[in-house]
């Protein structure tokens, strides 16, 4: 009876970590329906009330959203439409176009892309157009049912908004904000970049008539807003079905916002990178850690997953590298102490390298020098080294110019994490000039 029992307990424990996974995981991925805004109250309210302006009352706006990677602007934009979206007058009779700088790389598949989103291919069909603007402009009337007030509005967001204003002639952002400033279609036009120069790149026609309003995500923030920000995303919601489980889920997250060790980790994470999208990776790493046997998050996980996520990656790809690439890394390094950053090529490097051999002759196995070649090119193609000019077919491989793209440090922490490295080869990496 007690082992029916306990079986019972466990399936009823693993179907609510399945969905505190299922919750937190949609909350990190910024696929939450209730994500909270933090520090941009101000800037939502400007956003919603400009939208709001053109779906309920036909105004035609313009605006862009600055700020850094990271700091909140797509979350920021979702938001706002969401809540639009649930304006009963509104859902039906708005109608939304999504563009990125990134995929529509020219005006004409931007154009195919509006025609797509606003299911108009029936409409355009064969027809020919004379310009971009008697194309975009037909468009927008076929949308329209009469008068502004009761014309289709529709809202244009922009992604990558500077990569647009490497068009030709800027055509998309000329005849968008010239609709937005006339009394045709309620259109409201919304750029995000993370430019902070993007009206210098501009036109003057496009400027003029561009609304001019911007508004910025700067991630203000400070520390202990971090540590509630870290609490407030780690914690389940009030509306969670296993009320006591969510109690002691709780607990235990406010338990690890007071660790010391985890105030830690959280102030070094702060300090590097405080945008929202690298404290969910750093969750949601943690997160993965959870199981039946090992139902919370730990300061242990916590901090496994700050190491994880603030591993160097060219200190990781020298840990699979051969004892002779190594070496060479080393050979590179001693040059770069020698001549102060100065470029070398691979005679050079080859040269110091059998230095080395012969005072080490007894536990460092004299390679060919083509073997050594091979090293030096493998090295190349992993970018641990860069050619300083482009390689042309009459120069020596020999002799070309090259710099390490590697630093001391980088290389010092590499050796001391690597499988079974030869003492001699270690010492050599720790010697001093007097040495060579």
């Amino acid at each position: 009876m007690n082992s029916r029992k306990s079986k019972n307990s466990n399936l009823i424990h693993a179907e609510c970590l399945s969905q505190v996974q299922r919750i937190l995981r949609e909350r990190f991925c910024h696929q939450s329906s209730h994500s909270n805004l933090f520090g941009v109250q101000l800037q939502y309210k400007h956003l919603i009330e400009l939208l709001k302006r053109t779906a309920i009352h036909g105004e035609s706006n313009s605006v862009l959203i600055i700020g850094p990677r990271g700091s909140g602007k797509t979350m920021l934009v979702n938001q706002a439409l969401r809540e639009l979206m649930e304006i009963e007058d509104v859902s039906g009779n708005i109608l939304q176009v999504h563009l990125n700088g990134l995929l529509q790389i020219n005006d004409k598949i931007a154009l195919k892309e509006i025609t797509r989103q606003l299911n108009l291919e029936n409409v355009v069909e064969d027809k020919v157009f004379g310009s971009f603007a008697e194309n975009l402009v037909f468009l927008l009337e076929a949308l329209r049912k009469g008068n502004r007030t009761s014309s289709c509005p529709v809202v244009f967001i922009l992604d990558e908004f500077d990569l647009f204003a490497h068009h030709k002639n800027q055509t998309l952002l000329y005849n968008l904000f010239d609709i937005s400033q006339s009394a045709q279609t309620p259109l409201a036009v919304i750029g995000l970049t993370c430019r902070l120069d993007i009206l210098e790149l501009l036109e003057k026609r496009v400027k003029s008539r561009f609304s001019h309003r911007q508004i910025h995500l700067m991630n203000s923030f400070g520390f202990p807003q971090y540590l509630k920000i870290f609490k407030e995303q780690l914690s389940l919601p009030v509306e969670f079905p296993d009320k006591l489980f969510a109690e002691k889920w709780n607990e235990s997250v406010q338990c690890l916002s007071e660790d010391r060790s985890i105030r830690e980790v959280l102030q070094k994470h702060f300090n590097v990178n405080k945008n929202l999208r690298s404290l969910h990776m750093l969750l949601m790493v943690a997160l993965n850690r959870v199981t039946t046997s090992h139902p919370f998050v730990t300061t242990a996980d916590l901090m496994e997953a700050s190491q994880l996520c603030s591993m160097d990656s060219k200190a990781n790809i020298v840990h699979g590298l051969s004892v002779l690439e190594i070496c060479l890394i080393i050979a590179m390094k001693h040059l770069n102490d020698i001549y102060e950053e100065e470029p070398f090529n691979f005679q050079m490097v080859y040269n110091e390298f059998q230095k080395f051999v012969q005072r080490k002759a007894h536990s460092i196995y004299n390679f060919e020098k083509p073997v050594v070649m091979k090293a030096f090119e493998h090295l190349q193609q992993l970018e641990l080294v860069k050619p300083m000019e482009r390689t042309s077919v009459s120069a020596q491989r020999e002799y070309q110019l090259m710099r390490l793209l590697l630093d001391s440090t980088q290389i010092m922490n590499a050796l001391q994490k690597y499988p079974n490295c030869p003492t001699d080869v270690r010492q050599w990496a720790t010697s001093s000039l007097s040495w060579l």
